[in-house]
């Protein structure tokens, strides 16, 4: 996109958004409109889930969300919030408002989901931004797991409520560290780490630089959000920040009742009956009926669960995993059952918005520390450090003063005594020695909290950075990608005490035992403790003391709760984020706990007697979160697990597909802001058919990071980028596949495609592509110099906008290989090079093959198809055999041993899909 009136669009070859403007308002707009043109699909989405109508356009599974956006009151907590700003922030996030609305409509022209789903694009509201940081964060402060609490009380009794005290869905595995000057190469401190999420494509932070005379900082932006709250570089001071795993979100029960007249609702308050805010609301849903909802809000806050009616839970729950608590019908009497949710923002009018203009503006960590003052939402730990040495380690958020009890369960709404006090609670803070470290665990906010996730991956970090004192930039990669698991501890000393008498079961005794507990993608040790810790996991679910929590629900004691709340009040996965703690204590006798690891050990033994475990990375699978659902999605494999530094988290006990991991990695160089690396799971672009859309993904995979540019000279300006995407280029095929989708074959443009280009032949894995190690500008000079050429050519396919595979065709009468065989008239010389990740999917090689195929033969001159691939990519081999092709001599080329093969004109493709990890032919 190019840059509008009164800024500028710069961009680096990451395709990453610099922007420049003559004001701190100009600029916000600049930022609106670059989010806009990026993420336009990815912030519409965000806008309608504010405002409670995803449903309208992605179906009945979005019912569930809507529903509590619109009962929780988001948009109109957003719209108080945003009435409160001080007036020089509203500006800035109204001219940021400005900008989406500039910039959306051509953005949404570029996004291929608004025609699928035949959503139109909107207009942004001032307020909108707040609503869509509330809705990206409510839940994030985990207030569902005050109902896992209830449901722990009432099957296990009183004393087991804190039980599964330990980190909920989605709420940590984020990492962060600081080294002050002292313990650095350069002299100069080091903030790095890497904030851990629900894993979205396209990616919840933006890579971006923001410049104007006042100030000019690089960042991670959340898309539909001005500024850079979370992580930033001023080039005088650098923070980040990780969840603080404080609670501040309270839930209370309700006693509802209709009015005499049945046009109110009154609820028992601590004053008597109260009248409520009442009102209804109608759900537009794509392929079904408009679904009408009430909202009803008391003194507390917005009813999140029941109503004043007798039997009427506000939905049917829909238990997504194994041992979820079952619900039960008509369980809400007339007075009970109804809960409704209190917040800060909420209560306050303040979502901390303020600060947001005032980070950008920092120079020193005074500077930050005073508008760190001002955050709300949500409550964080931060690290900075600035230019002159200068740290700061502190908490920064609202959190109620209020009653332990509040903290810990459902709170009755008339008592009083669990009112909220007028003074929130005090932040606490810590002095830098050193190092410092954050990772979710208990310790600072613990005073905040009662949650807290295991010390491991904190005191593992440490323990990696005590190994040295000369640190730089580059040495934090290995930080951020180590897979020590100390996790693994209890269930292996355990496994030591287990004498099993099958061979089988004492082989796999004695393997894990000699295990180095690395959860390496490449380690199938790891793919055996993970199957043992999932036996084990699913034995103490059965195990009577806590049977109670999976089996079904007592309909006179468990109350039928929203599909929305679904993961947290699944049983299983409660139990295995809590296996640590329930292998240690004293809940479970010692000799139940060895039985059932002892169990465990005699069940998974001889799945893997005569069939050897998959590597780690071969089932531990990359799972991101989509608002359209991608049945070609693309699964690489990961290393690491949940307690891992290198946190990427399956759903213990269910799956060992990763939906959680690092969002981001960023180190942050306080020496020369230049130097700071950063990289994010996909790519800046939301639009699937950008060249920059997943271009960082092998990186993140491999934990490397992209350099941060800050040198104007070294970027480009928008609007100087004429070519257009893959996916608006002309194709020279087109054809609709039946089962696969459309490909699309576009002629390479050797300077737009060369990033993306470079990103595939760069993996281990196209070594036998012959550029591995090569650079970007080696890169593009290659396929300059192809393009010049009139006998050899080069293509992308795409599939569905998407590209999939680089697709050359070549005369092997003018190429080398023409030295090594006979070449046949209408002889036509071809390469397959696949795309990253995992394209194993059923149909998906035959499909392709079906359009490349089609493409080569329908020029009548072309009689045969020949490839060479390289000998001993035995995958690629065994992938044409299965296409039809007959295989010929081995050859000796210059840079390989290749492995002729041909298909003549008769025959074709024949449906099967090709073996993981083939990278081409």
């Amino acid at each position: 996109m190019a840059a509008g009136p009164g800024f500028d669009v710069f961009r680096d070859d990451w395709g990453i958004p610099h922007l420049r403007a003559g004001s701190a308002d100009a600029l916000a707009h600049a930022q609106g409109f670059a989010a806009a043109g990026d993420r336009a699909w990815q912030i519409e989405v965000e806008r309608h889930r504010v405002q409670g109508t995803t449903a309208a356009f992605l179906g009945p599974e979005a019912l569930g969300w809507d529903r509590f956006a619109r009962q929780a009151r988001l948009a109109d907590t957003a719209r108080r919030c945003f009435a409160r700003l001080e007036p020089e922030t509203a500006a800035w996030v109204t001219s940021y408002v400005g900008g989406v609305n500039a910039g959306l409509a051509e953005g949404a022209r570029r996004a291929p989901e608004f025609t699928t789903t035949g959503l139109t694009p909107g207009v942004w509201e001032p307020w909108t931004p707040l609503g869509v940081w509330l809705s990206v964060h409510i839940l994030f402060a985990g207030f569902p797991t005050k109902l896992w609490r209830e449901e722990v009380a009432r099957r296990l009794g009183e004393d087991a409520v804190t039980l599964f005290a330990t980190d909920g869905p989605g709420t940590s595995g984020s990492n962060g560290w600081l080294l002050t000057a002292d313990r650095t190469r350069t002299g100069a401190a080091l903030v790095a780490g890497d904030p851990h999420r629900f894993i979205e494509d396209p990616g919840v932070y933006q890579q971006i630089r923001l410049a104007c005379p006042e100030f000019d900082v690089v960042g991670l932006a959340v898309p539909g959000v001005p500024g850079l709250a979370h992580f930033g570089h001023t080039g005088g001071v650098a923070w980040a920040i990780t969840n603080a795993m404080a609670d501040y979100q309270d839930l209370y029960r309700e006693r509802l009742r209709r009015t005499a007249d049945g046009e109110g609702v009154e609820a028992l308050g601590p004053g008597g009956w109260e009248r409520a805010d009442v009102h209804t609301v109608t759900i537009e849903v794509a392929g079904g009926d408009p679904v009408t909802v009430e909202t009803v809000e008391t003194a507390r806050g917005p009813v999140i669960i029941g109503g004043p009616d007798p039997g009427s839970p506000d939905e049917e729950a829909i238990e997504p995993y194994e041992g979820a608590i079952e619900p039960y019908e008509g369980a809400i009497g007339p007075y009970e059952g109804a809960i409704s949710l209190r917040h800060p923002p909420r209560v306050t009018g303040d979502l901390g918005f303020d600060a947001l203009p005032a980070l950008l503006r920092a120079r020193t960590v005074a500077d930050l520390d005073t508008a760190l003052d001002r955050w709300v939402e949500p409550v964080n730990v931060v690290l900075a450090a600035d230019t002159t040495g200068a740290t700061l380690h502190r908490v920064a958020g609202h959190v109620p003063s209020r009653p332990r009890t509040n903290s810990l369960r459902v709170v009755p709404a008339h008592d009083p005594a669990y009112a909220w006090r007028d003074r929130p609670a005090p932040m606490p803070r810590a002095v830098v020695d050193g190092t410092a470290v954050m990772a979710n665990a208990r310790g600072l906010a613990a005073p905040l909290g009662v949650e807290f996730a295991p010390p491991h991956r904190a005191e593992r970090i440490r323990e990696l950075l005590d190994r040295g004192e000369d640190w730089t930039v580059k040495g934090m990669a290995d930080i951020h990608t180590d897979t020590r698991l100390a996790s693994a501890g209890p269930l292996l000393d355990l496994l030591a005490e287990v004498r099993p008498d099958a061979p089988d079961a004492v082989r796999l005794r004695d393997r894990l035992l000699h295990w180095d507990r690395h959860m390496a993608a490449d380690s199938t040790d790891a793919t055996l403790y993970s199957a043992l810790r999932t036996e084990v996991v699913h034995r103490l679910a059965a195990h009577p003391a806590l049977a109670p929590l999976t089996g079904a629900a007592d309909p006179a004691r468990s109350p039928a709760h929203p599909a929305l709340f679904a993961p947290w009040l699944a049983a299983v996965p409660r139990i295995g984020y809590a296996l640590e703690h329930l292998l240690t204590g004293a809940f479970l006798p010692y000799e139940d706990r060895l039985a059932a690891v002892a169990g465990a050990v005699a069940t998974v033994a001889p799945r893997y007697a005569g069939d050897p475990p998959r590597p780690w990375g071969e089932v531990h699978r990359l799972a991101p979160w989509r608002a359209l659902p991608d049945t070609g999605e693309v699964r690489p494999g990961l290393a690491g697990d949940h307690d891992c530094v290198l946190s990427t988290s399956g759903v213990p006990g269910v799956t060992d597909l990763c939906a959680r991991g690092p969002a981001a990695r960023f180190v942050w160089d306080l020496a020369r802001r230049e130097d700071s690396l950063w990289v994010v799971p996909f790519g800046a672009s939301g639009v699937p058919s950008d060249t920059h859309h997943h271009d960082q993904l092998p990186l993140w995979l491999r934990g490397e990071l992209v350099p941060v540019v800050t040198d104007w000279a070294l970027l480009h300006r928008s609007e100087e980028t004429t070519t257009p995407m893959p996916a608006l280029r002309t194709p020279v095929h087109e054809q609709e596949v039946d089962g696969f989708g459309t490909v699309r074959l576009v002629p390479i443009d050797p300077e737009a495609d060369a990033a993306l280009i470079h990103g595939w032949v760069g993996e281990e894995r196209a070594r036998f592509w012959g550029m591995h190690g090569a650079s970007r500008d080696e890169v593009r000079e290659i396929y300059a110099h192809l393009d010049s050429l009139t006998t050899h050519h080069g293509y992308l396919a795409l599939r569905d906008g998407v590209p999939v595979a680089l697709f050359q065709t070549y005369d092997p009468a003018t190429d080398p290989i023409g030295e090594c065989y006979d070449v046949r008239p209408g002889d036509f010389g071809v390469h397959l090079l696949m795309a990253p990740g995992d394209t194993a999917l059923p149909g998906f090689t035959a499909g392709l093959l079906t359009a490349l195929v089609t493409f080569v033969f329908s020029d009548p001159a072309h009689l045969r198809v020949v490839a060479e691939p390289d000998a001993d990519n035995e995958k690629a081999v065994a992938r044409m055999v299965r296409a039809g092709f007959v295989l010929g001599p081995v050859v000796d080329k210059p840079e390989k041993r290749a492995r002729l093969a041909f298909l003549s004109r008769p025959v074709l493709p024949r449906q099967r899909s090709h073996s993981p990890g083939t990278a081409g032919w």
